[in-house]
């Protein structure tokens, strides 16, 4: 094989990167029972339209609860999928009109189970398998996991953190008196950040070929 062959297939190989890096949706935070949640969050530098995405809990079937209405997510932008009604959802949290939020899921989550976010060509984005009695984690009845920046994407659930009030998420009680903190993930860089590490990584591979 040429050394041109190799250096397109790197560059090739470091553009996916950069691209991945550039816009990924993560699920950030969850809750079951109650008023249950999911939160996913953009952890990447580009906004991300999510018509035509879905999600699912352990029968993993594509398109079996639409998101698509959520829109575009922005850089570092956070949405909340709901069990209860999004305006009851908002006013139980006390989340502001600019926080997104569709409600109504009817896949209902239960102390062992699974989150799937799919794409609008029914792929997988994401997974989060959870069982605080067998894979460990915290138990997210009425309190929310979180999921820390270095572990996302990885489906670790023994690795959540339990909210807090007052905790690094910036957790807070809701007028039920759950704990969580739906609608902001405060532990992702700064896009500017993301978008230099993946331009970075295309140069270093650009000095290679030469």
């Amino acid at each position: 094989m040429s050394k041109q062959v190799v250096s397109v297939a790197a560059l090739a190989m470091g553009l996916s990167f950069a691209s991945s890096a550039m816009g990924a949706i993560r699920i950030t935070e969850w809750m079951y029972s109650d008023q249950e949640f999911i939160e996913i969050t953009n952890t990447g530098a580009a906004a991300i339209d999510l018509a035509g995405w879905s999600f699912d809990d352990s029968t993993r079937t594509p398109g079996s609860f639409a998101i698509g209405s959520l829109g575009i997510l922005a850089a570092g932008e956070s949405a909340i999928i709901s069990e209860s009604a999004a305006a009851d959802f908002r006013t139980a949290w006390g989340l502001s009109a600019a926080v997104k939020i569709i409600g109504g899921n009817a896949n209902n989550l239960g102390r062992s189970d699974e989150i799937n976010i799919y794409d609008s060509f029914n792929n997988l984005i994401d997974r989060l398998t959870y069982n605080d009695q067998t894979i460990g984690g915290p138990r997210t009845q009425n309190k929310s996991g979180n999921i820390a920046f270095a572990n996302l994407g990885a489906n670790a659930a023994n690795l959540a953190i339990a909210s807090v009030g007052g905790d690094a998420f910036g957790s807070f009680a809701s007028v039920n008196g759950e704990i969580g903190n739906p609608g902001i993930y405060s532990d992702i860089p700064a896009p500017g950040v993301l978008a230099f590490a993946a331009a970075g990584s295309v140069v270093a591979l650009r000095r290679r070929r030469i």
